[in-house]
């Protein structure tokens, strides 16, 4: 895989800067200072340029760079191979060039397989363990496909004409039919070379250095304004460049969102990272980071509800109350601690309180809580599970009932009870298109 000469410079210094000099004059280097400092220094909010990006069985981006790995769209730099522990077993291979994680039901064998290709070879895992008789020649498992690959991303039907994986090296592009071993090559001449690519929410997406293009994965078309900063969509960083637009970034972002809630007078607010979301009740939408508003949250919320038109802002163990207007007022005597607040203790991961009640309903985990507002001192009560999601990053509940934020989709349930007794999770929408008004 291509490297940038920034990339190769940082390298070379660090290189030198770990190596040490003993009395006899040799100079050696110590491996494991090297990747734990290696650490230390990558961050993809600078614009790195990725090796290989794919994701695992529940769906969670994984993002290769060097030894090291990111998972998620945040969080520091840990090693490949603690997560994928025979890497250090062939430490004489180069870094992940391709990735992917074949998802393809009717084939037991290799379904939610994750394939790893480093140089000629390719490790198949399935649930972080690698599979017996890997890794294996590249040419053995996917006969046709070169070695020292750039990129690879699975592609299903109907978005190909048959289940296939694509492979990209310089120029050529390879789709390799999963079912029949044939090899198609093509040539897509409205993108850049990938340097790495992935399949999320049913879009392709091929990063190049720290941008990347949404494209057509039979005839590599890339429609609508492209090239895009990655960073703006793929990553939580404060700060951007000059040239990003704020609300299209917080509206079009892939990364989930960490909080939000509406209020009696038909606003809404959708918080992520250092920014957030206002749209008013004739659905109009302005972004703004969260401590141009909230300057005592600065970022970072967990979870958010409404209340008799103050917004309840939860933040590690501590709780921010601001009435609603312009500006937001912050109340004296505020923040003050979730146990004293709220009778809860622990990680608040979403809350939501519904149109005239006074009941705050706390996520913690897969278990949903009861908070009577009215109360004093409040406790939480009545605990219940959720059985349908292994994890909730937001929810708010309005005149039409509950949204439940689970990464990039959400799910609509007409009250609190229905939504813990359901027995079938219902449909899916997409938060960027259908609550935040993104057009892709």
């Amino acid at each position: 895989m291509r490297q940038h000469p920034h990339t190769l410079s940082l390298c070379l210094a660090l290189a030198l800067s770990l190596a040490v000099a003993h009395d006899d004059g040799t100079v050696h280097s110590h491996p494991h200072d090297h990747a734990a400092h290696t650490a230390e220094v990558l961050d993809r909010c600078q614009g790195l340029e990725m090796d290989a990006v794919s994701v695992n069985e529940e769906g969670t981006p994984y993002f290769f760079k060097g030894d090291h790995l990111f998972k998620g769209f945040d969080g520091k730099a840990e090693l490949s191979n603690k997560s994928f522990s025979e890497l250090e077993d062939h430490h004489h291979l180069g870094h992940v060039d391709a990735a992917f994680h074949m998802h393809f039901l009717d084939s037991p064998n290799e379904h939610d397989r994750m394939f790893l290709f480093l140089d000629q070879k390719v490790f198949s895992y399935y649930q972080h363990k690698l599979e017996d008789g890997f890794p294996k020649d590249i040419s053995e498992v996917f006969p046709g496909i070169p070695n020292h690959l750039d990129a690879a991303v699975e592609c299903p039907k109907p978005d190909c004409e048959e289940d296939s994986v694509i492979f990209f090296k310089a120029d050529d592009i390879y789709h390799y039919n999963v079912r029949t071993k044939a090899v198609r090559e093509k040539a897509f001449k409205s993108m850049p070379n990938c340097t790495s690519a992935f399949r999320f929410m049913d879009h392709y997406y091929c990063f190049h250095g720290h941008q990347f293009s949404k494209f057509d994965p039979e005839t590599g078309d890339v429609h609508g304004r492209y090239p895009k900063e990655a960073r703006d969509y793929f990553t939580r960083c404060s700060e951007f460049g000059k040239g990003s637009d704020h609300l299209q970034r917080e509206r079009c972002s892939r990364v989930h969102l960490d909080a939000m809630t509406s209020d009696s007078a038909g606003n809404l607010y959708s918080f992520r990272g250092h920014h957030f979301i206002h749209r008013d009740d004739k659905n109009n939408l302005t972004s703004d980071t969260i401590e141009s508003d909230f300057k005592e949250l600065h970022s970072n919320v967990d979870a958010v509800f409404s209340y008799k038109d103050h917004l309840h802002m939860i933040k590690d163990d501590q709780v921010f109350v601001y009435k609603i207007g312009e500006p937001h007022t912050h109340l004296e005597g505020y923040p003050k601690p979730l146990k004293e607040e709220l009778g809860i203790e622990g990680h608040v991961d979403a809350a939501f309180v519904c149109d005239d009640q006074q009941v705050a309903h706390i996520v913690k985990g897969q278990n949903i809580y009861d908070v009577n507002l009215e109360e004093s001192p409040r406790v939480a009560t009545n605990e219940r599970s959720l059985s349908f999601f292994k994890r909730v990053d937001a929810a708010s509940c309005d005149k039409d009932g509950v949204k439940v934020v689970v990464g990039n989709h959400f799910y609509s349930f007409d009250s609190p009870m229905i939504m813990i007794t359901a027995k079938s999770v219902p449909e899916q929408h997409r938060v960027s298109v259908e609550l935040l008004g993104c057009d892709h």
